[in-house]
């Protein structure tokens, strides 16, 4: 199960279960407002009783002067509860009863006690209950995302022989005119075709990456030299403060610089400057593009704010980086460019 079908079960099963939980809730309360109802209606009719024979146990038995009080009917008091009743031929007295506040509460917990104790059981079978529905309608998403990745990784798979042909030609012609304008921007075009295909591959692939020390400096170096070969326009200003290593995966990060850099060469002003510093345990690519306008939405698959792409860049730079267990931070200025910070754990990280 990969992460979007794990948030989409955990969504699923949240507002199904807590929807349900909350009737749940209120269908117990009501439960225990009737069962408190009942125990007064019990109370009162064996008061009721009691006002007749004048044995019982439970109740306290009094005379009381005839007030201003209705007959009959239950009243809370601080020691208990009392209940009065009339006297045949007597105009003066009425028969008080009284149920000791200390064996009212028994009663009143006892009713809570088997209330909760029934919430509980019947919380747990939602619980279960909850967890198999969410299974079972996520199943048909699950198909669909499926037969998605299935088609995908057969569309990548005959990508490789025109590619293939494209990369054996370019390498022919320049074997055969040398350094040219059009072969140096149809091989810049193949290799934003490569890169798509690789963002694609990660994309699709799921399975957990394998972590070494790997030196910064010299990866980060390395695809900065790549990269300016592909954007000449661009200049690309590589500044070390510091040496930096950490564990961490070589392909995956390679495949996060290429993307924001690509970015950044891509997206900037004509003669457009990029810095890439790194600095401890931070690397910053910082361009003098655009900018992005809508931060929050920038990370969404298939958003984007130009006419190019097809917006799958930045969300498997956010999909790879969490992998990695990188932070991503990004600050923008409309006009002015964009900074990417990427920050590694520094507990996996030896910086000079």
């Amino acid at each position: 199960m990969n992460i979007y079908e794990k948030e989409s079960l955990l969504k699923n099963f949240m507002v199904f279960f807590i929807l349900l939980e909350a009737l749940l809730v209120l269908l117990f309360i009501q439960i225990y407002q009737n069962s408190k109802a009942d125990l007064h209606k019990e109370i009162l009719h064996q008061m009721q009783l009691c006002s007749y024979f004048l044995k019982c146990k439970k109740f306290d038995v009094d005379f009381s002067l005839k007030r201003d009080v209705d007959l009959n009917r239950l009243y809370s008091t601080k020691d208990g509860i009392d209940a009065f009743f009339p006297i045949p031929k007597s105009q003066k007295y009425n028969l008080q009863m009284h149920y000791p506040l200390g064996e009212y509460n028994k009663n009143i917990d006892e009713i809570l006690k088997y209330t909760t104790y029934r919430f509980i059981l019947f919380s747990v079978l939602l619980l279960i209950v909850s967890t198999l529905f969410t299974l079972y309608s996520l199943n048909p998403i699950r198909k669909a995302l499926k037969i998605n990745d299935e088609f995908i990784k057969d569309i990548l798979h005959d990508f490789n022989t025109p590619i293939a042909s494209m990369v054996l030609n370019i390498e022919m012609l320049n074997d055969e005119y040398g350094d040219n304008l059009y072969i140096r921007k149809l091989s810049q075009t193949l290799n934003t075709i490569l890169l798509l295909q690789e963002n694609l591959k990660t994309f699709l692939h799921h399975s957990p990456s394998q972590m070494e020390l790997i030196d910064i400096n010299i990866l980060t170096k390395e695809r900065v030299s790549i990269i300016s070969s592909l954007y000449p326009n661009i200049e690309i200003l590589y500044k070390e403060i510091s040496t930096l290593k950490a564990v961490t995966n070589q392909e995956l990060l390679t495949r996060v610089l290429d993307n924001i850099l690509s970015n950044a060469c891509k997206y900037n002003k004509p003669k457009g400057l990029v810095f890439v510093t790194i600095d401890k345990y931070q690397i910053g690519i910082k361009d003098t593009g655009k900018g992005i306008q809508d931060t929050k939405k920038i990370f969404q698959r298939y958003y984007t704010e130009q006419e190019r792409g097809i917006g799958l860049g930045l969300h498997i730079i956010q999909k790879l980086t969490q992998e990695l267990n990188i932070r991503l931070d990004i600050k923008t200025e409309i006009n002015i460019g964009t900074e990417i910070i990427l920050s590694f754990p520094k507990k996996e990280c030896y910086y000079d």
